[in-house]
């Protein structure tokens, strides 16, 4: 098992840019605002040959008795608890705050090991900018610079030189699913992952715009392991006014193509709005499997229910081939078929669909409906075989395939589909037409002999017809 670093502090303290430089990655947002970060957020990092996970927490608010600051200080003390060793950031700049004391008091009632980190060290004098950071009796301050990575890793290496050499082992490599879940501000994508999970692991409030980053949660259910990917909501374009609120839009989108399956969470209270539409089209166009979770369907009448059914039909019709679950995240009502669809779409997204069969299949098609004419030729077909998976790709050969029409395309790959009961996952074809070996030969120029046999042929062809 990997040692785990905890980076803990006040907010704007530089938290997320050191894990960033840990990681060397962008994971963490980053910006010049304190509260940025809210959720655990998990990496991984390495020094020389020691791999370690280190966890960015949002900003500590000791004092915070409701609200959102409540929230973020409970994730960040559940993080504590997981920590093998805590690196405590002041900010050297400002000096020793009360907060800064608040924080050190409840580390050491903790029990962990901590080591004091004065960030944002850069150009000062050591002596001069951790004296005062003594009096948090912490041990010796030790000064680092997170923007400029001044000290990083020595710190690393001394706080990992804590651990026994045993702790120190090569990550587990396999594949498994990533599912990300997406969706508009305040549908309920959070309470959907904690349900999922069984914990209360990222924040959940009734407040849109809580998750501002993605967050990456390894978890296992029935001996598999998952990747859960918690997502900020998007907005439409236009409502975007935070800078902020655009770079998580950037980070969701970038979640949609590096996960496996895409659960798509949407308000049934609310009818399916334009936004809705335009994130299942973006799965759809990125070629992820999807799921599409209906939540909040407890508490609605029979007749709520059936203008809900039939709003869902008429707006996302496109998602034809992705499973409905209608769910309540907040009771776990149905959650557990909903992560059964996301296993069927993952087997299907993954296929490995044999050449002989995808002939086969396409050969059966053909038969049933040929390819229209494209002028005087009608494209022909040969044979198919798999060019890529998640989404599967078939690639189809032949003659004059540049003359398929779409609705032909779409023929086959609704046929593939169909043959191979893919579920949940779409499917692309693409067509590669063979190279005529003679396109770029010219012809050889006539010898002497065969000039005056051309000739003689030509003569008789005008004595026979008259020419």
């Amino acid at each position: 098992m990997l040692p785990t670093l905890v980076l803990v502090g006040r907010p704007n303290v530089g938290k997320s840019t050191l894990f960033n430089r840990l990681t060397r990655s962008r994971d963490a947002l980053v910006a010049d605002l304190p509260g940025l970060t809210r959720d655990r957020h998990y990496g991984r990092g390495r020094v020389g040959e020691r791999p370690y996970l280190v966890v960015d927490t949002g900003g500590l608010e000791p004092v915070a008795k409701e609200g959102i600051l409540h929230e973020m200080a409970k994730q960040t003390r559940q993080a504590i608890d997981e920590a093998d060793i805590v690196l405590f950031l002041v900010d050297g700049r400002q000096g020793l705050t009360p907060q800064d004391k608040i924080i050190a008091t409840q580390l050491r009632k903790t029990g962990r090991k901590v080591m004091l980190l004065v960030n944002k060290a850069e150009g000062m004098q050591r002596t001069r900018v951790t004296n005062e950071f003594y009096e948090l009796g912490l041990g010796e301050p030790l000064p680092i610079s997170s923007a400029h990575g001044d000290n990083i890793t020595e710190v690393i290496e001394l706080a990992l030189q804590e651990l026994p050499e045993d702790q120190f082992g090569e990550e587990e490599k396999s594949d498994h699913p990533k599912l990300a879940i997406v969706g508009r501000p305040n549908v309920g994508k959070s309470t959907l992952v904690n349900a999922i999970l069984g914990e209360e692991r990222v924040i959940a409030f009734d407040q849109p715009g809580t998750t501002r980053d993605s967050i990456y949660i390894d978890f296992e259910r029935a001996g598999k392991q998952y990747t859960i990917i918690d997502t900020a909501g998007v907005r439409r374009r236009g409502k975007i006014d935070e800078a902020i609120e655009k770079f998580s839009v950037v980070k969701t989108m970038q979640a949609i193509e590096d996960a496996n399956v895409v659960v798509l969470v949407v308000d049934a209270r609310d009818q399916i709005t334009e936004q809705d539409a335009h994130l299942a089209d973006f799965v759809l166009q990125a070629g992820r499997a999807l799921v599409l979770a209906v939540n909040k369907w407890d508490g609605l009448d029979d007749y709520q229910r059936d203008t809900a059914k039939r709003d869902i039909d008429r707006k996302l019709h496109f998602l034809g081939f992705a499973k409905h679950h209608f769910i309540s995240a907040l009771h776990g009502n149905g959650v557990p078929a909903l992560l059964k669809s996301v296993n069927e779409a993952y087997d299907a997204a993954m296929a490995k669909l044999p050449t002989p069969l995808l002939t086969r299949v396409l050969m059966d098609a053909i038969d049933k409906q040929q390819p229209p004419r494209g002028g005087i030729f009608r494209p022909k077909m040969r044979y198919a075989h798999q060019g890529g998976s998640n989404p599967p790709l078939i690639i189809v050969h032949g003659s004059a395939l540049d003359k398929v029409p779409d609705s032909y395309k779409r023929y086959l790959e609704k046929t593939f589909c169909d043959a191979f009961k893919l579920q949940g996952t779409p499917l692309r074809v693409e067509f590669k037409a063979g190279k005529n070996p003679f396109a770029d030969k010219k012809p050889k120029p006539l010898t002497e002999s065969e000039q005056r046999a051309a000739h003689r042929a030509r003569i008789r062809g005008r004595r026979l017809y008259g020419r």
